[in-house]
């Protein structure tokens, strides 16, 4: 199989690179400077043991590769916010023998949260879910890093929006041979939902920086709360603590190298790199939108997806607001609505 990577930034560039690196034909699908530096100097992927620099095959879209083949795996690793522009241009895309990529062609969202692959179940008809457990980083454009040994990352993996079939367990089989675990799972979703309650966290860490403080910790607790109870109002079930704990186990560890420290997360990511977008309406979002459709008042996480999209559309620097400053606002939108005015208009 071909795996075509639409979106090598850290995920993206840490999944096609291992598979390069086992001896897979992979292409990674990057736009402006980043497809620039790819195309010129290759993919260096910093890891505990070493860099490593790969040379796949680069496009910016589509139209550069043409036809595809029966055999080749569609690797969605965009943001969410970025997934309907990628599905669109790629679903139309002529495979050889006939039909088109939405018709024929594996998809896999390899994204956080769990909106991408239901957009992309509207274009495709075989539609795979991934948990990504993955610490990686954007460093520059052509240069990925990612920290975890012994493993890179863990992936479980099942057809959305369930079920298992030959198609995920080569994809796994692949995945296994390059450094991921990759389960196979018929539930897939009931994992992403408990790596979305994680992801709470990400617009606390992109507005005040990396939770350090017993404050910033004790407010992710007050977030994921929010969270778990809307998941329970709407009958959505999620792995627990203990399952997702003994997943991990000790078979991925931060290992720092050249002096670095543990990279922040992926929407820290987005606002350092100034994109001007995040995906926070994927995250907090998905929470404020149940709540809404649940009857279950979601304050802190309407702030936070507020928040972290003003300082993405203001280009404001990350981590810049206090974290005292974070938890006052936390307290006001609980008390707006504990007063009973309804959601922040």
């Amino acid at each position: 199989m071909r795996y075509i990577i639409i979106g090598a930034g850290a995920v993206g560039g840490a999944i096609g690179g291992r598979l390069a690196e086992s001896g897979h034909d992979v292409v990674l699908v990057a736009r402006g400077a980043q497809y620039e530096a790819l195309r010129e100097r290759g993919l260096r992927l910093v890891t505990p043991d070493g860099p490593h620099t790969h040379r796949p095959s680069v496009v910016d879209g589509p139209l550069a590769l043409g036809e595809l083949g029966a055999d080749d795996v569609l690797v969605l690793a965009v943001k969410t916010q970025d997934s309907e522009a990628a599905l669109e241009a790629w679903g139309p895309v002529p495979v050889a023998g006939g039909g088109t990529a939405a018709e024929r062609l594996p998809l896999v969202c390899a994204q956080n949260g769990v909106e991408s692959q239901r957009l992309a179940l509207r274009r495709f008809r075989r539609v795979y879910g991934v948990c990504v457990w993955l610490p990686a980083t954007f460093v520059e454009p052509g240069v990925v890093s990612a920290a975890g040994t012994p493993l890179t990352g863990i992936l479980h993996l099942g057809r959305y929006p369930h079920g298992t079939d030959e198609t995920v367990r080569s994809i796994a089989a692949d995945l296994s041979a390059s450094r991921f675990e990759a389960p196979v799972v018929a539930d897939v979703t009931r994992w992403q939902y408990a790596k979305l309650l994680g992801n709470l966290a990400n617009s606390i860490e992109a507005v005040s920086g990396v939770l350090t403080s017993e404050e910033g910790i004790a407010l992710y607790g007050r977030v994921r709360a929010e969270g778990e109870a809307v998941l329970a109002a709407a009958g959505i079930p999620y792995a627990s603590e203990e399952e997702q704990k003994e997943a991990r186990a000790d078979k991925i560890r931060f290992e720092p190298f050249d002096g670095s420290e543990r990279g922040a997360g992926s929407s820290w990511q987005s606002l350092n790199r100034g994109t001007g977008t995040i995906e926070a309406d994927y995250l907090n979002g998905e929470i404020a939108l149940l709540g809404r459709l649940h009857g279950v008042p979601t304050p802190l996480n309407d702030l936070l997806q507020r928040l972290a999209n003003d300082f993405a559309r203001e280009r404001r620097a990350a981590g810049s607001m206090p974290v005292d400053e974070l938890v006052r606002l936390a307290g006001d939108a609980v008390a707006f609505v504990q007063e009973g005015a309804g959601p922040r208009p």
